[in-house]
């Protein structure tokens, strides 16, 4: 059910991804109509959260069962422990096709009635509030001039980034995300001499109502989108193998392919940012992974031209590797919920470049007969299927191969690709199962996700 604003975006930006949505080879499949109802779809359901949540299950440690029946205690404790929080039963159910994943439905829109005093924040901090999180002090840009805590509040998002940190009252576009409970004074927030941390509003009656995880069994439930599941599943790793992920940050795929793994191989982590390679290395930690390697590396030059060279770390000599995972740098047009975008369009257009120079290295890296799998949360098709056009007429060596499991769409027509090789793509497209009429039901499940895309190569 639509209730927020389509998401706001730049004229160029919008105009740009009309044209991908509206493109010469869809008119020639669609009218023009429906492709335009599909794009005004996405537009829409960008701006709202997903119907369910995701929860990868650390099936390396425990059944599905036992994890699906610890959540369930865990959350009644939290909700117990919480007296101002609404008590809503908490619904887990596993997922019909993958097997180490649990879904929450999330509840909502819900009738919540706003209050008088209000709470301005970040369209980052409320994006994570509708999807069940509290809102942390940092987030928080404006609050009542008098605000203490134990004060009711309702915490609004700011749409257009325009809320200066400490505003009393704030006039610009917001979007009320629901109401919730001052855990911090105002001069705790905004006077403290140090970074402020910590829970600063706890969100009692959420716009949309889905369980806060924090700090929740972090060893066996660990919160990730459907489709990023998919992708450690469709790379297909094996005990014993050696495995690349080249842009492995937060880690969330590194550990699950590791996991998969069972723990025996090796999984090698890199990303160019040394405090995301950290948290990769505790993320590891905490799922009892020992066969991650993470290094601080930029993935575009991890490949040396030395064969003879045989050290633990990065650069690797050619055909190293079993299997490869791009999951690339990307616009991330995508992600949901997402109210606003501020990126021009040359800010758009910019990853394509740098996808194919790490695409060049990923070729490289991997052994003849290995599996390289491709991918990125965001629609545009310059980053997806025009991507997959460029790597076969590039590397003679890579072929499509079918994706198992396949729970979302075919690629998008618009990058001159056969119905065969579309049919070999894997588009989750949540603007197909988006409409304001149709009642959310089971199939559901793999439709509401954020927009990603997935291909498989084998090097021949």
């Amino acid at each position: 059910m639509s209730i927020f604003p389509r998401i706001a975006l730049k004229p160029e930006v919008h105009d740009y991804l009309r044209n991908v949505f509206i493109n010469k080879e869809v008119l020639a499949a669609v009218s023009q109509g429906e492709a335009e109802q599909r794009f005004q779809r996405l537009l829409s359901c960008l701006s709202h959260p997903p119907a369910l949540t995701c929860v990868r299950a650390s099936t390396h440690l425990a059944s599905l069962e036992e994890i699906q029946h610890r959540l369930g205690e865990e959350l009644k404790q939290q909700q117990k422990c919480d007296s101002q929080s609404e008590d809503i039963s908490v619904t887990i159910l596993p997922h019909p096709h993958i097997p180490d994943v649990l879904l929450l439905p999330v509840i909502g829109p819900r009738p919540v009635v706003q209050l008088t005093s209000e709470v301005i924040v970040g369209a980052q901090c409320g994006s994570a509030v509708l999807r069940g999180a509290h809102v942390f002090a940092p987030g928080i840009l404006a609050t009542p001039k008098f605000m203490k805590t134990g004060d009711a509040v309702s915490v609004f998002s700011d749409l257009e980034g325009k809320c200066t940190r400490g505003n009393k009252d704030f006039k610009g576009k917001k979007v009320f995300v629901g109401n919730g409970v001052a855990e911090m004074d105002r001069s705790n927030i905004f006077c403290s001499d140090e970074p402020v941390k910590g829970v600063g509003i706890r969100m009692v009656e959420p716009l949309y109502q889905s369980p806060s995880f924090d700090g929740v069994l972090p060893s066996l439930a660990f919160l990730q989108n459907l489709p990023s599941v998919v992708v450690g599943h469709v790379l297909g790793p094996r005990p014993g193998e050696r495995i690349l992920d080249m842009c492995a940050a937060p880690g969330g795929k590194t550990c699950h392919i590791a996991a998969l793994m069972g723990g025996q191989g090796e999984v090698v982590a890199l990303d160019k940012i040394r405090g995301k390679v950290e948290r990769i290395r505790q993320n590891a930690k905490a799922l009892h992974l020992d066969c991650i390697k993470a290094h601080c590396f930029n993935s575009i030059k991890a490949v040396c031209t030395d064969q003879a060279q045989d050290t633990e770390g990065p650069p690797f000599p050619p055909q190293s590797f079993d299997r490869v995972l791009l999951d690339a740098p990307c616009s991330g047009l995508g992600q949901r919920p997402s109210m606003v975008c501020t990126w021009n369009l040359k800010e758009i257009c910019s990853y394509q470049p740098l996808q194919r120079k790490l695409f060049h290295t990923a070729v490289r890296l991997l052994k003849r007969g290995g599996v390289l799998v491709y991918s990125t949360c965001t629609v545009t098709l310059s980053e997806n299927e025009e991507q997959v056009a460029w790597a076969l007429n590039t590397f003679p060596c890579l072929t499509l191969q079918p994706q198992e499991p396949h729970i979302g769409a075919e690629g998008m027509l618009g990058a001159g690709l056969s119905p065969e090789q579309l049919r070999l793509l894997q588009r989750f497209s949540p603007e197909l199962g988006w409409s304001a009429a149709e009642a959310r039901g089971e199939d559901d499940t793999n439709k509401d996700t954020i927009g990603f895309f997935i291909a498989k190569f084998l090097k021949s």
